[in-house]
């Protein structure tokens, strides 16, 4: 263990990494460097800063990447779509090859031999973490305490901060719920939600009212695109990150973004957990809103098909892979005429589309219209079409075949 000499530790300033932070200091006699990112969590990221520096740590980053996140993350994924197993908008997924990266860029600004994160044995983020880092830095060297240690419960982790006088937060009770947020999302793991036949507690939930209690009266808002990307919400220009808060804003006041679904990690097992995802609901119903009048119908097809090997490379945390930027490539080749202008109702924890306009729309009046066309489509020309396509079914019926 002697060759550590320094580690670049991803630091919350929480109970598991603020134990990280010792026992990387104690196990490999290691100088430990701490990241800490500011992706939109919600909760002030500056205390980190005196929790690292009562704990020895020298080399202190804490960033804000909260425009980055949005901007070079989370929209290239709404471009697809994206949905993993028919549901989950991906939060904790995205934010991970994000952090890898900062973490193998500041590894490699002070010289550290390693890096090392808090995620367990037993999940994805593990994976997501280390799989980044490999692709970015193949040789370098990850710590996973949580594969090494002993320390595999609350009590024993607590019981290792008393005994070496690492300052942490005390709370009575039960434990609370394995929490992860960002601008995208906030995610509940835990206690009662180990069981997938018990409701989730109305109290578990942060950035949204139930939607029972939502206000009685819709809420109208209007999404500028272009390329794609939400530029603009009711005519106002916004950065990416101040989109995503807006929307989280607004969405969460009207009930809208919580899910309760049981997902198949890719470290094979199974598991239950609860999402928010407020603003990513509106942006994933007003993006297909746009696309509708914009692109092309083989175009939109063919943008579907794709999207669930796209939404697992994404979950499965392989982010910097050759395969994930072959399909961006292709995703945002489909993304040039997606401009114009979506609008929505939000009303108790539903999204409707009630409008959209683009000048590049691909929608046209005359031929869609049920009245008068003035012979702007033959409706003749469908005798011909239908008979086509039905020739290979005429034949197999002809020689006998049955379905």
């Amino acid at each position: 263990m002697s060759d550590i000499k320094k580690v670049v530790l991803a630091y919350s300033g929480g109970l598991d990494t603020s134990v990280i932070v010792r026992w990387l200091q104690d196990t490999y006699n290691c100088e430990v460097v701490t990241f800490t990112a500011d992706i939109g969590q919600g909760e002030e990221v500056e205390p980190a800063r005196a929790k690292a520096e009562a704990l020895g740590v020298k080399e202190i980053y804490i960033e804000d990447l909260r425009e980055e996140f949005v901007r070079d993350y989370v929209f290239p994924m709404f471009r697809a779509n994206t949905v993993y197993e028919g549901e989950y908008l991906l939060g904790t997924s995205i934010a991970r090859p994000l952090i890898s990266r900062r973490l193998i860029e500041i590894a490699n600004e002070t010289g550290a031999d390693a890096i090392s994160h808090g995620a367990t044995g037993k999940g994805n983020d593990q994976v997501r973490f280390e799989l980044g880092a490999y692709a970015l830095k193949p040789g370098v060297k990850v710590i996973a305490p949580w594969r090494e240690w002993d320390l595999n419960s609350r009590e024993k982790l607590m019981a290792y901060c008393d005994e070496r006088n690492i300052p942490v937060e005390k709370k009575k009770g039960k434990s609370p719920y394995s929490m992860d947020a960002n601008l995208l999302h906030i995610s509940y793991e835990g206690i009662n939600l180990e069981d997938p036949w018990a409701e989730a507690e109305e109290d578990m939930w942060r950035w949204s009212v139930a939607p029972e209690d939502a206000p009685d009266k819709p809420t109208y808002i209007e999404l500028t695109y272009r390329k794609g990307d939400i530029v603009a919400i009711d005519g106002q220009e916004m950065k990416p990150h101040e989109v995503l808060e807006h929307l989280n804003k607004v969405a969460g006041a009207n009930g809208i973004g919580r899910i309760d679904i049981v997902e198949n990690r890719y470290v094979g097992m199974k598991s239950r957990g609860c999402y928010e995802t407020p603003g990513g609901t509106i942006m994933l119903r007003a993006h297909r809103a746009i696309e509708s009048i914009t692109l092309d119908r083989e175009v939109a097809h063919l943008k579907d098909s794709i999207m669930p090997r796209y939404a697992e490379v994404i979950y499965n945390g392989y982010w910097w892979s050759p395969e994930r930027e072959a399909l961006q490539a292709l995703i945002d080749n489909t993304q040039e005429y997606v401009n114009g202008t979506v609008r929505l109702k939000l009303y108790k924890g539903n999204v409707d589309v009630v409008g959209r306009k683009s000048d590049d729309s691909l929608f046209d009046e005359k031929i869609a219209t049920f009245e008068e066309d003035q012979g702007a489509y033959d409706q003749k020309d469908a005798e011909g079409f239908i008979k086509l396509n039905a020739l290979r079914l005429r034949i197999a019926a002809s020689k006998g075949r049955k379905l």
